[in-house]
């Protein structure tokens, strides 16, 4: 059984959450935190346990393809059918995305040494005349 961190979840977030609707690192963070809060060390979450405003950041999640759903049922005593939801925490997905922003990062961190690198003479020199030169 593999095992999904919390900083794996929240990169993933910031991949796909975060992008769409512009969350800073701290919300982002905060909703990762809020998220593996239901989760704890297992993969599902019974739907019952959900309130509206938690079932609706799940639905978001699932949109986002880092949860999915399942059922199951159970036959009462009484004769009658019980369906149990549960919510299944993608773990294959979020590490994939949690690799591929931490490869993003590392890039853009390199790519922003390199400028670091350039002296004021260099940067001088390519400089773009302005009107007034």
């Amino acid at each position: 059984m593999s095992v999904v961190t919390l900083r794996q979840v929240e990169l993933a977030l910031k991949k796909t959450i975060g992008k769409r609707d512009r969350l800073s690192d701290e919300d982002i963070k905060k909703m990762a935190e809020y998220v593996m809060s239901f989760f704890g060390y297992t993969d599902e979450v019974i739907d019952n346990r959900l309130t509206p405003e938690d079932r609706d950041l799940f639905y978001m999640l699932e949109e986002v393809g880092l949860v999915t759903t399942t059922h199951e049922e159970v036959l009462l005593k009484k004769g009658k059918l019980w369906r149990i939801h549960y919510w299944i925490l993608k773990k294959d997905q979020i590490a994939r995305l949690a690799l591929m922003e931490e490869d993003s990062d590392k890039t853009d961190a390199a790519q922003t040494d390199v400028y670091k690198e350039l002296s004021d003479e260099q940067w001088a020199r390519h400089r773009m005349p302005s009107r007034d030169d």
